[in-house]
């Protein structure tokens, strides 16, 4: 079924065709006649099945069907993200699907100045994309009009109660008009959305594509059982093969992302990283750096893992394994994305045998095990070298220094020591007989 099938405005399909699309994707196919029906909407579908298109190109319509050439500019769409790159990312998708419409959008983010923020929204707009706390700033401000508005999305809606939004998205909404079409989009849907849902929308039309909490079937996947203290020298020996042309590790921790960062460029390793202590104008630049192929590796966060779409990501590799299925889920879409093929490599220490086995109980798979042919997986720890090897934190012997401390501290004065006071005297007052 081709796009026209929808009923899309002219312009709209152009840029469609232009952008090198032929046909929906099942998602989109789905939701776009529900969301042109002016129904509320939920969509789950695994990642990089094209769910942005599959609220923006209907969105766009509906702005020019109640388009007037003499209309004030007024807001008429929100859309939440949970971070900046994704808020970004959808606005530039938005600018690419209406290029030729007289449609204006901004993005608003923490990061960078309000004041250029707030300059670009009294010259008008037509689309907000933003994330919860920066907009509650500039709601604070009485910078922002909702009277006009007419639909709310909800992008990658579990990822925002996971990052501690629900407060800021309840707050929000208790100030939008009440008669609006609410749209809600992720990958996973567990019951905390379902119940945000209830709350939020009206008798929703449910899009499933795919099973919930299911990994991409473009991506093959695969665990590497090594120790924690080999991971950095497997990973440098993966990225030597020919095949690993645009590599996304992930990190847990920032601290971790920037110690392999230094570690990749001492080998000679073009990388970036990005996590959410960078400013914005970092964040910006490691991404353009490693979509244009400067940089073979981008090292980064969670914070990557939701909704960025990057062309071409040969491999993804959970260089530390992730405490939740979701957010595994999410990693490792970030390939095998426009159904192009990806994998994905996770590194498993004995220590986190236990979150891997979590794992395949909840995608119901287990992970082809593999093992580098050549690499030593018996090499001992390597000695700890002052200004280059991170220092081990032995907690246990912290303890017993800890309360060898409290041991060994002086007993109080005893003249400073309060004399201990008389007991009470009988309040019984009765004669003896």
């Amino acid at each position: 079924m081709p796009f026209s099938k929808f009923g899309l405005d002219p312009g709209i399909l152009g840029a469609i065709h232009k952008a090198g699309y032929t046909r929906p994707t099942p998602v989109q196919a789905a939701a776009i006649p529900k969301v042109l029906q002016g129904h509320d909407l939920i969509a789950i579908a695994q990642t990089g099945t094209g769910k942005t298109a599959a609220f923006v190109l209907p969105i766009l319509h509906r702005l020019m069907l109640a388009h007037r050439p003499d209309q004030t500019r007024r807001m008429k769409v929100l859309i939440l993200a949970p971070t900046r790159e994704l808020a970004v990312q959808i606005m530039e998708n938005i600018r690419t699907y209406g290029k030729s419409l007289p449609i204006r959008v901004a993005a608003i983010f923490g990061g960078v100045e309000e004041d250029a923020q707030i300059k670009v929204l009294r010259k008008g707009v037509h689309i907000i994309v933003a994330t919860p706390g920066r907009l509650l700033d500039l709601i604070g401000r009485q910078q922002i009009d909702f009277s006009a508005l007419e639909m709310l999305v909800l992008d990658e809606a579990d990822r925002m109660l996971h990052m501690g939004f629900l407060p800021d998205i309840e707050k929000i909404a208790a100030i939008l008009p009440k008669r609006r079409q609410t749209l809600m989009l992720s990958a996973t849907f567990p019951k905390e959305v379902e119940s945000l849902a209830r709350r939020f929308q009206y008798q929703p039309k449910m899009v499933q594509i795919g099973k919930r909490s299911n990994p991409a079937d473009t991506v093959a996947q695969c665990v590497y059982e090594v120790p924690a203290h080999l991971k950095s020298a497997l990973l440098l020996e993966l990225l030597k093969q020919p095949d690993f042309k645009k590599v996304l590790v992930f990190a847990r921790m920032k601290d971790g992302a920037n110690r392999l960062t230094e570690f990749l460029k001492a080998a000679q390793v073009k990388v970036a990283k990005l996590h959410s202590s960078r400013s914005q104008e970092q964040r910006l630049q490691a991404l353009q750096d490693f979509k244009d192929g400067k940089a073979q590796v981008l090292v980064a966060t969670d914070i990557v893992a939701r909704g960025i779409d990057i062309d071409g990501v040969s491999h993804v590799i959970n260089y530390d394994f992730p405490v939740n299925p979701e957010d595994y889920i999410h990693r490792i879409g970030r390939t095998g994305r426009a159904e192009a093929q990806g994998e994905a490599i996770s590194f498993v220490p004995e220590e986190d045998l236990n979150l891997l086995g979590i794992l395949e109980l909840t995608i119901i798979q287990r992970l082809q095990r593999k093992r580098l042919k050549g690499f030593n997986y018996n090499a001992p720890i390597p000695p700890y070298i002052p200004g280059v090897t991170p220092p081990r934190r032995d907690w246990r012997k912290r303890t017993r220094e800890m309360d060898a401390k409290k041991s060994t501290k002086p007993s109080p004065n005893p003249k400073s020591t309060p004399a201990p006071r008389p007991p009470k005297k009988s309040t019984n007052h009765r004669r003896p007989k």
